[in-house]
């Protein structure tokens, strides 16, 4: 579809490539054992003759080289973006390639004759080879799975607007669900080299849910700042050596040597019994910490704790503003190992009335990969305004787009003809420069679509900024299609004790320090495993499992639903 705008070029080859200069200049790079190489050409989303050229004699020159052309993974405008995301792909192309070769090579060698799907950041399933052609596509995968299943948690429970909260060892995101579905972002920021700072990582123009970075993580080391000031983090002690409780050589006390002191983790039975931690070596490495800031070494992990949920909840704050939500309206829902640790208190502080913990939290990603459908994303530029387009092109590209996608869908093993089809399309006022993605009604378009296409951008115009301005013609600049196929058969579910069974699950007492309080309390500890439907109890109370601990402050009412999830309603 050719641009009606002056300012976008329309593809038109100006000056021949040249191929012999461009071999020249790949052998200088093969000379120096480069494995992969980037094409990007500038104009490219325009028209990718001269990459795919390009692509097409390198191949034939260097048949060892990994090669990614910008147009078969970013096919869209803004060159700085799309230079990035293709020189990513490159980058981990030849690791990735290595690495689901050797996945799968193993995993036949064990008799595993079952297809294979890989994750994509966006939420959906693809097939090997398609994500080895695109890995980048791969980078959020594993904190998607977990937004995932926090809104199927959600749905479970009757509850469509969610927090996800998932804390492990390193990090702590969260992504908001809406009406049951998580946001999905189409631009994502990579490598942060200040981790709560936009603009300090590589853009890449991939689909993915959007989830936020918002703390620390159960590894995250503690330390005093040059203000004398209690920090927690960026520096983790990682899974080797970990921390200090770990007795892996880990020196630097972390989140989880707090935890531990504070009596929310139980040594003699973390990680289900897996693994002895010792609580004594983390309250010696606390010490020096506890010296250097005038305080016990109980009101130094305390201080850990309260430090990090705070930083959580305010970064989560600004985030959900950012989006124009009011967290009040949410339910909190945690996943990871860390996650339950540091949940009810995270939703006091951001005075969300209710937490959801499921079964299994610590694992809960591994059941969101099972759970997800194959979904494909696809995007063009047209760089077009709203009253210039011609209709029957504009039809024409999203067909062509659904068509790609739809052959990715068949090529993954599910079915096209089942998937749902869901037009966008990144709209913004002429002279504005950056764009609002749309949700559009579904096609097919002819001219008497315009007013429906404006009032659908001005809506989710307003949604974004309150207001739009006067008398400014509206364009479109990307159009996108997503294609989801849910997975055949019954869906996978964890386990649950059926309602009316003998339940109760408390196993004991141990003392637990809170945060609103000066001493530690004798505190209820339950066993999740022995939790059935309709249980009920009130906090203060522990509540373990083999893959994560909850914690219930004074006057939380807990219970557990028929699909065995805890909810928990925190005091008003």
């Amino acid at each position: 579809m050719k641009s009606a705008s002056a300012w976008v070029p329309d593809g038109a080859v100006i000056t021949p490539l040249d191929e012999d200069d461009l071999l020249a200049k790949v052998q200088t790079l093969v000379d120096k054992k480069v494995e992969a190489v980037a094409i990007v050409f500038l104009h490219a989303y325009a028209n990718p003759a001269h990459e795919d050229a390009a692509l097409a004699a390198i191949e034939r020159a260097f048949p060892d080289l990994i090669i990614t052309a910008s147009h078969d993974v970013a096919p869209e405008i803004r060159e700085y973006d799309r230079t990035s995301t293709t020189v990513t792909n490159a980058y981990v192309k030849p690791l990735a390639h290595t690495y689901v070769d050797r996945l799968v090579a193993q995993t036949k060698d064990l008799g595993i004759s079952a297809p294979y799907f890989m994750m994509l950041s966006n939420g959906g399933l693809t097939h090997i080879a398609e994500a080895k052609r695109s890995p980048v596509q791969l980078l959020e995968s594993g904190p998607a799975a977990g937004a995932l299943v926090a809104a199927h948690f959600g749905s479970q429970a009757g509850i469509d607007n969610i927090l996800a909260f998932d804390m492990g060892g390193t990090t702590a995101k969260l992504a908001l669900v809406d009406n049951g579905e998580p946001h999905v972002a189409y631009h994502f920021e990579a490598a942060r080299e200040k981790r709560f700072a936009e603009g300090s990582g590589l853009p890449l123009t991939i689909s993915a849910i959007e989830l936020i970075e918002i703390g620390a993580g159960g590894g995250s080391i503690a330390h005093i700042d040059a203000m004398e000031l209690l920090k927690v983090g960026p520096e983790s002690a990682g899974s080797e050596p970990g921390p200090v409780c770990y007795g892996r050589g880990g020196t630097n006390p972390t989140v989880t040597d707090a935890d531990l002191l504070l009596g929310y983790l139980n040594a003699g039975s973390f990680a289900g019994g897996s693994m002895n931690i010792d609580a004594d070596a983390a309250a010696r490495a606390m010490q020096p910490l506890a010296d250097k800031s005038g305080l016990s070494v109980i009101d130094t992990a305390r201080g850990i704790y309260e430090v990090v949920n705070e930083n959580m909840a305010s970064a989560a704050r600004v985030h959900i503003a950012e989006r124009g939500k009011d967290p009040r309206l949410y339910t909190l829902l945690a996943t990871g190992g860390a996650g339950p640790v540091h949940a009810y208190y995270v939703a006091r502080k951001l005075g969300v009335r209710r937490i959801i913990c499921p079964p299994a939290a610590g694992v809960a990603s591994a059941l969101g990969l099972l759970i997800a459908p194959a979904r494909i994303d696809r995007v063009a530029t047209v760089a077009t305004p709203l009253d210039a387009i011609n209709w029957p092109d504009l039809e024409a590209a999203y067909r062509a787009l659904e068509t790609d996608a739809a052959d990715v869908i068949a090529e993954t093993g599910f079915d096209p003809a089942a998937a749902r089809i869901t037009r966008l399309a990144d709209m913004r006022y002429v002279g504005q420069g950056f764009e609002v993605v749309v949700t559009l009604p579904a096609g097919p378009y002819t001219a008497e679509s315009a007013r429906m296409m404006l009032d659908a951008f001005e809506t989710s115009y307003r949604q974004t900024f309150s207001r739009t301005p006067p008398d400014v013609v509206a364009e479109i600049i990307n159009i996108r299609v997503s294609l989801r196929a849910d997975v055949p058969g019954e869906r996978a579910e964890f386990a649950t004790g059926a309602a009316g069974e003998t339940g109760g699950g408390q196993t004991g007492t141990r003392p637990v320090r809170f945060p609103e309080n000066n001493d530690f309390v004798d505190t209820a500890v339950y066993d999740r495993a022995r939790l059935r439907p309709g249980d009920s109890f009130t906090g203060p109370a522990v509540v373990e499992e083999a893959e994560s601990t909850l914690i219930i402050g004074p006057g939380g009412e807990a219970r557990i639903d028929d699909a065995g999830n805890l909810i928990v309603e925190l005091p008003q």
